[in-house]
This record gives C-alpha cells, sequence and structure tokens, in this order.
C-alpha cells in the first residue's frame, strides 16, 4: 500500500512547505544564486545555464549524488512523511550512526555497474555485473529487496534469464550511471540499460523506468542550457507504457504548478513501486533540482522507500551540477571504505579514461555489513515504539 503524505494541518509535515521554509524558491524573474562561479539558477521549470567553461564532472556527481541521497534517506527508509517530519529536522549530517553516512544497496549496485561499464563491449558488461551481483549477493547486504534477492539466487545457479516479474524500483535505482557514461550513445545507452534492467527484474515498467532514470541522467550530464521540465520531457520519450508515462506526467505537471499541496503530492505514491517512485522523483528533481540537497531533502521528507528515491534524485541533480556541487562536508563524511567516496571518485575516473575498474577490498565490505547489521536491527525496533 502507499504511504501517502500526512494531511495534518501543520505546516512541517508538508514536504513541499518543509523544504521551501528551510530553502526559500527564488522568484522567476531572474533570480540568480552562484554554483561553483557562473552559473544562473532559477526556480522550478525554468532554464538553468551553465557557463561553457565549469567543469562539472558529471560521472563522479552522479556516483556521489546516489551516495549521499541513499546514506541521507536510509535511517528513514519505510517511515511516513509526519514521522520523517518528527525525526528529519535539516539535511546537515547523517543520522544512522554518529556523524558518518553508511550507504547500502543503492550506491553498491549503481558502483558495480559502473564498474561493468569499464569493459569493452555489451556481453562483457553484463557477464561482469551479473558476476558482480552473485559476489554482492554472498557478502550479505543489508536492505535487499525481494526481487533482486530471488534474482541473486537465480543468478547464483545459473539461470539464463534470472530476472523476476516484478515493478519494484530496484534496476532503475542504479541506472544513473549507465545514461552519463554513455550520454553520447543512446542506442547503446537504451540497448545496454534495458539488459542490465533485465538482469534482475524483467517487468516492463521496471525495465523503462531504468531507461528513464538512465535517459533523464544523461540529460542531465549532457549539459544543455534548458529548462528542468524540458529535460524530462525529453527523458520520458523512451516510455511507452501508459501507467509509467501517466505517473512520471503527473509528477512533472504537479512540480510546475503554483502551490502544490502535501495531499496532492502524496497521491503520487512514496513506495518502492516503481511507478510511485518515478512519480515521486520527477516532482522532486523538476520542483527542487536546481540545488541539490534540496531535491534530495524533498525525496527523503516525502517518506517511503526514502533512500533509493534520494538516490536516484542525487544521480540525476548530481549529472547536472557536478560533484562539487554536492555538499562538500556531507561527502567528506561518507564512511571512505568500499563504496566510499574515494571508491567513487576512482570508479568515475576510470570511466571518463577508459582504464580498468579500481580495485577494493570484498572483505572489507562484508566487514562492514556484518557490523551494521546490529544497528539496522536497532533501527528497525526502534520505529515499533510509539512517538
Amino acid at each position: 500500500m502507499a504511504r501517502e503524505i500526512s494531511r495534518a494541518p501543520e505546516r512541517r509535515h508538508d514536504v513541499v512547505g518543509s523544504v521551501r521554509d528551510r530553502h526559500p524558491v527564488p522568484a522567476k524573474t531572474g533570480a540568480r544564486s552562484e554554483i561553483r562561479g557562473q552559473r544562473d539558477r532559477k526556480s522550478f521549470g525554468t532554464t538553468l545555464a551553465t557557463s561553457a567553461h565549469v567543469h562539472r564532472d558529471p560521472l563522479s556527481g552522479a556516483l556521489l549524488g546516489v551516495a549521499l541521497g541513499d546514506a541521507l534517506g536510509l535511517p528513514f527508509e519505510g517511515l511516513s512523511a509526519r514521522r520523517v517530519s518528527r525525526r528529519f529536522e535539516s539535511p546537515d549530517r547523517f543520522r544512522l550512526l554518529g556523524r558518518t553516512g553508511f550507504v547500502s544497496d543503492d550506491t553498491e549496485q549503481s558502483a558495480l555497474v559502473a564498474q561493468a561499464l569499464t569493459a569493452s563491449d555489451d556481453e562483457s558488461v553484463i557477464r561482469s555485473f551479473r558476476r558482480s551481483m552473485v559476489g554482492w549477493f554472498l557478502r550479505l547486504p543489508f536492505g535487499i529487496g525481494g526481487a533482486t534477492l530471488r534474482s541473486c539466487i537465480r543468478m547464483f545457479f545459473g539461470a539464463r534469464r534470472p530476472g523476476v516479474s516484478s515493478a519494484g524500483n530496484g534496476a532503475a535505482m542504479r541506472a544513473g550511471i549507465v545514461g552519463v557514461h554513455l550520454r553520447g550513445d543512446p542506442d547503446r545507452r537504451r540497448r545496454l540499460g534495458r539488459s542490465l534492467a533485465q538482469l534482475t527484474h524483467d517487468d516492463e515498467r521496471a525495465v523503462q523506468a531504468a531507461l528513464y532514470v538512465a535517459e533523464l541522467a544523461a540529460e542531465c550530464a549532457a549539459g544543455n542550457d534548458e529548462c528542468l521540465a524540458t529535460l524530462v520531457d525529453r527523458a520520458r520519450s523512451v516510455v511507452t507504457h501508459p501507467e509509467l508515462a501517466a505517473a512520471i506526467a503527473r509528477g512533472r505537471t504537479l512540480a510546475t504548478s503554483s502551490h502544490p499541496t502535501a495531499e496532492q503530492v502524496g497521491a503520487l505514491g512514496n513506495t518502492g513501486f516503481v511507478v510511485h517512485s518515478m512519480a515521486l522523483c520527477t516532482f522532486c528533481f523538476v520542483r527542487f533540482g536546481t540545488e541539490p540537497l534540496r531535491a534530495i531533502e524533498a525525496a527523503i521528507r516525502a517518506g517511503g522507500d526514502t533512500d533509493t528515491h534520494a538516490a536516484i534524485v542525487g544521480a540525476w541533480v548530481g549529472a547536472l551540477h557536478g560533484a562539487s556541487a554536492l555538499p562538500a562536508t556531507l561527502v567528506a563524511r561518507l564512511h571512505d571504505g568500499p563504496f566510499g567516496p574515494t571508491h567513487l571518485r576512482r570508479l568515475a575516473h576510470a570511466l571518463a579514461n577508459g582504464q580498468a575498474a579500481p580495485r577494493w577490498s570484498r572483505l572489507g565490505a562484508l566487514a562492514r555489513n556484518l557490523a551494521l547489521y546490529p544497528v539496522i536491527l536497532a533501527h528497525g525496533f526502534a520505529r515499533l515504539i510509539p512517538r
């Protein structure tokens, strides 16, 4: 069942109001603020002009954006918007374990896709990612989705077509890096994007959602001087499934309306059902995407599948604005082991320069997972306490 945004009269439970109150939306008429020296940023749906001289580093931006959204949203996964509002005062620090941010499957699978993309041909990419997913599964990741779990078991036993019939958002959450890396090759981007998605999810809605996430990431990385709504309009051309297309359209339309209410945003849905996910993520990107942290915060405040939604939005805004536009203090506080900032930057460098993927410690990843299991369980039990 979809978790709707709270309809309580208190303004702090309003996703739109909460984000706007903390970060006032600039006026549409010529409001400016700087991102890395030279950039115009205006309110939702308006032009985002980028100086040709700004080096945005979209590959690092996309991977670090996924990690930032994932780590900020992880402690609130499964909570309603009302409960998130009580626990999430501002996105100034991480809240899982002290002030250190820890990533989950969203970042890890995105990194494994990036690692696979360093291979030279499509067949090698698919083979590498499939092998990596089996290893990832054997390292006992926490928070693994049901469809991904079943497909990993099928991969382990050698199934030729391991994908399962699921419209979850597991394939979409890792697709952004495909679009950024292959932004100049739309045919390969869509062909490879479909194959990667079908390794775990073969429901057409899940597959097309992954293609949409990749397509919008490619549009963001291209650096065109376009309004955010226009980027979405171009990206959704890959979506033909009527239910998914209608959901994306609802999110886009609501984002460009004057005063969207909490009830309207809640009606988009906030569960792991990919139709809900694409509507909500589109809304957050178009409405708040001129400022990366605002867009990520909005995805978290909506409740539900907070880490995945924030990770998807994080990939888009990271590709759009570049790594240097992400809050450096928060990025620096991400746990810097496997799938941490150093690993992700090295992956981005390898992709950008056609090099082999960097080495990382599989045992270190397993040790981290085992160490965090008590923390994850403690958070789960704490949610049973009425507040």
